[in-house]
């Protein structure tokens, strides 16, 4: 099924070892990153596309136990790898969805698939919750981490419609690791611009106001988990539903 095992640059010579579905979700992707009528509202994402800084990687069913090790694998090997990529380096990982998620699942469904991925991802870490980042996700300094690498999390899935920033063929994480954010924010007037730029480019993409959520890491008002998945209004669970310690994924 998967002809490229594990992490992978985007090159003519890798997209030759994938399947028609996997070469198909690469071009889609890229036509989203390089639209120039309907620019993608992330302007650092398109930026890393376009220096090819970016790593791939696909999965199986997210509903599959054998997809979690798929995930914590490919999220290993980009954690130990990823500072030699460049600033502007994610992870994009896109799921296999058969027809009976793709046809019947609503927003809330896939919301509720992905933090099933991340309680069950956080089972087989076999590395140590950073010290100084705490384990309650109400805390403003929580973020999830993985292999000691603290990292921030962007689902997109095929059932959004009004949020079309939220919007995939497929479904698809982006994990963007906080040293990547740091170093982005470091002078100030330039992310402050870009983020201007990208709230510019957000109202014109989606068919619906910035949900009410998105908010800057750190603040005493903002809750980092809020910002991972956001639905198709602007609704929002009201508890976290990731616990660092669980038991399995079923």
């Amino acid at each position: 099924m998967i002809r490229i095992d594990g992490l992978f640059q985007d090159n003519p010579t890798n997209r030759k070892h994938l399947t028609n579905c996997e070469r198909a979700i690469i071009e889609k992707f890229e036509l989203k990153m390089t639209d120039k009528d309907k620019p993608f509202p992330c302007i650092p994402a398109t930026i890393g596309f376009s220096m090819n800084q970016l790593r791939y990687g696909f999965v199986g069913d997210p509903r599959d136990d054998a997809t979690i090790e798929q995930l914590a694998t490919l999220l290993r090997d980009f954690t130990e790898k990823s500072k030699d990529f460049g600033d502007y380096t994610s992870l994009i990982i896109f799921f296999q969805l058969p027809d009976a998620i793709k046809n019947t699942y609503t927003v809330k469904d896939y919301e509720q698939l992905f933090w099933q991925q991340l309680r069950a991802l956080t089972t087989v870490d076999d590395a140590k919750w950073p010290e100084d980042i705490p384990m309650n996700p109400h805390d403003p300094i929580w973020e999830y981490c993985f292999h000691e690498e603290r990292y921030f999390m962007y689902c997109a899935t095929p059932a959004h419609t009004n949020r079309q920033s939220r919007y995939f063929e497929t479904m698809m994480l982006a994990i963007t690791p906080r040293w990547v954010l740091q170093t982005f924010n470091k002078c100030e007037t330039r992310a402050k611009k870009i983020k201007a730029r990208i709230r510019k480019r957000l109202k014109k993409y989606d068919s619906i106001r910035a949900h009410p959520d998105l908010n800057s890491y750190g603040a005493t008002d903002n809750y980092e988990w809020r910002q991972y998945f956001l639905r198709d209004d602007d609704t929002t669970l009201s508890k976290c539903p990731f616990h660092r310690f669980m038991i399995s994924f079923k």
